[in-house]
């Protein structure tokens, strides 16, 4: 990843939370390095502080991305991830097979190919960011 930020010119940074205590520190050292954005990678510990996450995004004027529609929901830029619906049913219906015999040995290793984008133009408003027609319109779902 690092080499890739380096070809299209930016600076990647990784920063650790291993518990919500460490948000803050977290949001404090984006400001510090005056980052343009935030990926947060997607981690269950993320899923349960989506609200804290959101504020904290916002409050910084940290334009933030995340796996999890709930994230858009509660308020983050934005949301982009696989459709869970689709990962659910492939792993039932792996399940399914396994159940009726067939050996999880000999089943093809398969992944969801869906991926469902939700923008939250309140936020982008109050960043200051313009989304493009052209990105909204390819939205599952725009929160305003």
């Amino acid at each position: 990843m690092q080499a890739a930020a380096r070809t299209l010119g930016l600076e990647l940074h990784v920063l650790n939370a291993s518990t919500e205590r460490d948000f803050n520190g977290v949001f404090a050292k984006l400001v510090q390095l005056r980052a343009g954005g935030l990926v947060i990678g997607g981690d269950p510990l993320f899923s349960d502080w989506s609200e804290q996450l959101a504020a904290l995004a916002l409050r910084h004027a940290v334009p933030t991305i995340y796996d999890y529609r709930n994230f858009a929901v509660a308020g983050g830029l934005l949301s982009y991830g696989a459709d869970f619906t689709e990962t659910y049913r492939l792993a039932g219906n792996y399940t399914g097979r396994v159940l009726k015999g067939e050996k999880p040995a000999d089943l093809p290793v398969q992944r969801t190919t869906k991926v469902q984008l939700f923008i939250n133009l309140k936020t982008a408003k109050a960043l200051g960011i313009t989304v493009p027609l052209t990105l909204s319109g390819r939205a599952d779902e725009v929160i305003e």
